[in-house]
């Protein structure tokens, strides 16, 4: 048997003792945010974690080489890069393809241009481009995920270049400066750049999402050759000795501080891009800092051996969570989204995602990162009696064959677009056909509250792309409805919304608000909404229907506000839709024209409730005050 070669060229292994565990944390987070939806509903942010670590590794591997060898090699650098990084991203793009082709439906929209995204490592640009939102679920990516991973080859890319060029050059406290400015240019682009519509653009560009790369060069330019002593050792002098203890206190603070985060920090609220995701940053660079401080007590702790197993395995982990949660959610449309049900769901993912990152990394990943790809395939050729080397070598060269080309039929089957997404378009064009809004008259409010008839051009619906599916069924039941609808919205911004209708004399004296989907709800932001719309109008609040780990609390919030409130009403879509869920597409969320037509029935009883309420004794009464029990 044929032994591997000792690797050629220098190896890229920076090991620092509890690093793996903070990689171990980043991976977690994030796969229980999206295979456990609602669970952490700031578990996103493992992936600032990871952008930290790297930087802080890549930028301390290029000023090692420097200083143990004179100079920085590029080629030899980027190859290090590659064979870390090509052959698991490589084994995943053909399982997944392949593996979407027999599933079918949604997931083979736009399955070539992610597929291009990927191996171009420009994935957060390219749907960035598109329009394509990471908080839209109409359409379920299969390769949403790698955006992350295009973020982190352009820093390989251009960062050893401005290395070398540049940062070798001068003196360190103009690394540690010239680093500095970029991170606090890159947070406070993303602050200026945010949009509460929409954040993806500033979530995904390499130019408002950078700062964590280098917060992370700037803690590897600050530790290179400052190593801190042990406790207790005398080199280094009082200040070595607080900076010890300062980090060992401080780290375990920000380990907690980070998962503290990852548990309270919504991706709806303007601070996580108003200096939120830069707090992350930080405080994964202090966490980095506390591990350098030898034989501490947060560094052994994270290096134990399970959390350093997933960490190593970290990559692998990350690259098929969300592929194989898609494809188990797609291939399994009806499984139930709410309960243990959906906790199953979630279970199978992950089971499949263990082993097919163990599986990457014994077999592909470990071999070719060590030896290359060619001394790789050669001596697993070399390892077989010579009588089987020809079967084995025809059995990859099919097997690699077969992938390909279901990969490649997988792309070529794209529908164009999504079940969901379809429904949605009609909706927007049965919008767009309606007539202009015409301003609201203040008699007209008065005089609607008294009607025992609630009619179209009394309503204001205010929702998100459920509501746009919707649409033409509300359209019927409601002729001269104002709809306002848009694919990804939530419940923090029904207050603008309202705000703006408001000032344009536009809002009608009923209000129907359709925003529980995407997201959790605040009690806080329904009496804005309940403030905003005032005592004259009337409120219909819908409960939601998705495969959303908050769909429970908001529906539970939804019912109790309406409770509270004499002209607050609930329309119970959640209820009335069971029992027709295989009406729906496969996402559990949107509809065709029977969904629709359940929805505008359940507005339609609330707006009739509302409507048969008899009148106060007391004319002056407020009717917007709690209800009294």
């Amino acid at each position: 048997m044929t032994s591997l070669p000792s690797p050629t060229v220098p190896s890229d292994r920076f090991r620092v003792p509890g690093l793996d565990g903070i990689r171990a944390l980043a991976v977690t987070t994030v796969i229980v945010f999206h295979l456990v939806p609602g669970t952490l509903i700031g578990g996103y942010l493992g992936v600032d974690i990871f952008f930290v670590v790297s930087g802080f590794l890549i930028t301390t591997l290029l000023l090692r080489e420097r200083v143990t060898t004179g100079r920085i090699s590029l080629r030899g650098f980027w190859t290090r890069r590659a064979r870390r990084l090509l052959p698991a991203l490589a084994l995943l793009l053909l399982a997944c393809c392949t593996a979407a082709l027999f599933v079918g439906g949604d997931v083979l929209v736009a399955l070539g241009t992610q597929v291009v995204g990927a191996v171009t490592f420009s994935s957060n640009w390219l749907f960035i481009a598109q329009g394509a939102s990471y908080f839209d679920e109409t359409v379920p990516q299969l390769f949403r995920n790698l955006w992350s991973l295009a973020v982190e080859e352009q820093f390989y890319v251009v960062w050893p270049l401005l290395v070398v060029l540049v940062l070798v050059r001068i003196p360190r406290w103009a690394k540690l400066t010239a680093i500095a400015a970029i991170a606090v240019a890159s947070a406070a682009w993303m602050g200026v750049s945010y949009s509460a519509v929409d954040p993806t653009r500033v979530y995904y560009g390499t130019d408002t999402h950078a700062f964590g790369l280098a917060i992370g060069a700037f803690l590897a330019v600050l530790l290179l050759g400052r190593g801190v002593a042990p406790l207790g050792e005398a080199p280094g002098g009082m200040t070595a000795r607080v900076t010890r203890w300062t980090l060992g206190l401080a780290g375990p603070l920000a380990v907690g501080a980070l998962i503290a985060l990852a548990v309270l920090m919504s991706g709806d609220s303007d601070l996580t891009y108003r200096g939120g995701l830069a707090l992350v940053a930080v405080l994964s660079a202090v966490a980095i800092a506390a591990l350098t401080v030898p034989g501490s007590l947060l560094a052994r702790t994270l290096d134990l051996a399970p959390i350093r197993w997933v960490g190593v395995r970290s990559y692998g982990l990350y690259l098929w969570h969300w592929p194989v949660f898609v494809l188990v959610g797609s291939a399994l449309p009806t499984w139930p989204r709410e309960g243990w049900e959906a906790a199953a769901l979630g279970g199978i993912a992950l089971a499949v995602t263990v082993v097919a990152a163990a599986l990457s990394y014994r077999f592909i990943e470990q071999p070719i990162r060590r030896h290359g790809f060619r001394a790789t395939a050669r001596a697993v050729l070399d390892s077989a009696p010579r009588s089987r080397r020809a079967l084995g070598a025809a059995f990859a060269m099919v097997l690699a064959t077969g992938l390909a080309g279901t990969s490649i039929a997988a792309l070529i089957a794209d529908p164009g677009r999504g079940e969901a997404q379809a429904y949605i378009e009609a909706g927007q064009e049965a919008i767009d056909e309606a007539a202009p809004v015409a301003p609201v008259e203040d008699d007209a409010i008065a005089s609607a509250a008294a009607d025992a008839i609630t009619t179209g051009d009394e309503i204001t619906a205010i929702g998100d792309s459920v509501l746009l599916a919707a649409a033409p069924a509300m359209q019927t039941a409601y002729p001269g409805i104002a709809i306002d609808a848009s694919v990804s919205r939530s419940m923090y911004a029904a207050p603008g919304i309202l705000q703006a209708h408001a000032a344009a004399g536009t809002l009608r004296p009923v209000v129907v608000i359709a925003l529980g989907t995407n997201g959790p709800i605040e009690r806080s932001t329904l009496e804005e909404v309940r403030s905003i719309i005032g005592p004259s109008r009337e409120l219909i609040v819908v409960n939601a229907q998705a495969p959303r780990g908050w769909i429970p609390g908001v529906n539970a919030e939804l019912s109790s506000f309406a409770l509270v409130y004499r002209n607050v009403e609930l329309a119970n879509w959640h209820d009335a839709i069971q029992p027709y869920l295989h009406e729906m597409a496969r996402d559990q969320v949107h509809f065709g024209p029977i969904g629709a037509g359940i929805f505008a029935a359940a507005v339609t009883d609330a707006v009739d409730r509302l409507a048969a309420l008899p009148p106060l004794r007391d004319e002056s009464a407020d009717l917007s005050l709690p209800t009294p029990f």
